[in-house]
C-alpha cells in the first residue's frame, strides 16, 4: 500500500493519515512560522535471517496475487477478488494488513477490505464492490499480509479482456519501471540514482508519474522509513537512500496517461486523475542483499 509522500521525515504513512504532523513552532508573537530541522529517517536493517521470514510473507502475498488475477475476467468482481484472497490469507493464518486500517477523515469508516482495487482512472485505495467488470477495464490489486510478525506487500495491474492499445502500453510501461528498478537496485548506490532512472523512463513514453504518492520501507510494520519516491526531488537527493544489504523497501511506480495531478473521492480512500484518465500501479517488496536485489513477493519457484 502506497505511502503519502511529504516533507516530514517521520515514518511514512499512507495517505489517509496524511497531514497529522505537528504545527510548526512560530519564531515570535505574530510572527510566521519558523521551519523546523527535520531528522533523518531511521532506516531499519533486517539480517538475512529476517529478511528470510519476510520472504514467508510475501510468498503468501504471491499466492493471493495469483487467486485475484483469476478473476480478472470480465463479468468478474473486485468484491470477489477480496474474497478469495482473504481465502488465502485465512490459509495461512496470515493477517491482512488493509483490513480496519483507520481512515484519518473524520467520520470515514476504516478500510473495510483485505485488497484495495482501484479500477481505471481510480490509481490507489480503491474499495472493492460488486460490480462487474467489463471488457476493456484495467483493475489495480494492492495487498499485503503479516506471517510471523513481518510483513509482505504487493501490487499489480490487470487488463480485463482486451484493451486498447494505448492502456496496454501503459500496463507495459508501468510494469517496465518497476523491473528497471529492480534492475538498477544491483548497480546504484543511491536510490536517487534508481528513481531518475524511473522518471526518466516513463516521461520518454509520453507518461507522467504520480507524485502524490511513494512507495515505503516495509519490515515487522508495513509503512516504515524511508519513503521510496519514483522521482528525484530536492527533499529525496537532501536525504538519499543507500541502497546497502539489509535494506528492505516497498517499490511501486504508480503512472497516469494524462495528469499526475490527483483527488480523493468521498468515500475517504478512493483515489482518482483528476483527467480520470487510466493509471497503473507495479509493486513488490525487495531486499537489498550483498548478491543484490531479492524480490520477496514473486510466487514461489
Amino acid at each position: 500500500m502506497s505511502s503519502n509522500r511529504g516533507a516530514s521525515r517521520r515514518p511514512s504513512l499512507p495517505s489517509f493519515l496524511s497531514g497529522l504532523g505537528r504545527a510548526p513552532a512560530s519564531s515570535g508573537p505574530g510572527g510566521p512560522p519558523r521551519p523546523q530541522p527535520q531528522p533523518r529517517p531511521v532506516v531499519k536493517l533486517k539480517s538475512p535471517r529476517e529478511i528470510n521470514l519476510m520472504r514467508e510473507a510475501g510468498k503468501v502475498v504471491a499466492e493471493a496475487m495469483a487467486e485475484a488475477r483469476l478473476l480478472a475476467v470480465p463479468g468478474g468482481t473486485t468484491a470477489e477478488m477480496d474474497e478469495a484472497v482473504a481465502a488465502v490469507f485465512r490459509k495461512h493464518d496470515a493477517q491482512p494488513l488493509f483490513l480496519g486500517y483507520p481512515c484519518s477523515t473524520k467520520g470515514k469508516p476504516p478500510f473495510p477490505a483485505v485488497i484495495c482495487s482501484s479500477v481505471n482512472e481510480h490509481v490507489v485505495h480503491g474499495i472493492p464492490n460488486r460490480r462487474p467488470l467489463r471488457e476493456g477495464d484495467v483493475v489495480s490489486i494492492d495487498t499485503g499480509c503479516k506471517v510471523g510478525g513481518w510483513c509482505g506487500d504487493s501490487a499489480v495491474t490487470l487488463a480485463i479482456g482486451a484493451v486498447s492499445p494505448d492502456v496496454q502500453k501503459l500496463l507495459d510501461v508501468t510494469a517496465e519501471t518497476l523491473a528497471l528498478a529492480i534492475r538498477a537496485m544491483g548497480r546504484c548506490r543511491y536510490w536517487s540514482e534508481v528513481a531518475s532512472l524511473m522518471e526518466q523512463y516513463v516521461k520518454s513514453q509520453g507518461f507522467h508519474v504520480i507524485e502524490k504518492f511513494v512507495g515505503h520501507g516495509i519490515g515487522q510494520n508495513m509503512h516504515e522509513d524511508p519513503q521510496v519516491p519514483n522521482f528525484v526531488s530536492k527533499a529525496l537527493r537532501k536525504n538519499d537512500i543507500r541502497l546497502e544489504p539489509g535494506i528492505v523497501l516497498a517499490v511501486e511506480p504508480m503512472v497516469a496517461m494524462g495528469t499526475k495531478d490527483v483527488r480523493t473521492l468521498d468515500d475517504g480512500w478512493t483515489v482518482e486523475t483528476k483527467d480520470r484518465r487510466p493509471s497503473a500501479h507495479f509493486e513488490h517488496t525487495i531486499a537489498m542483499t550483498p548478491e543484490g536485489p531479492r524480490i520477496l513477493t514473486l510466487p514461489e519457484a
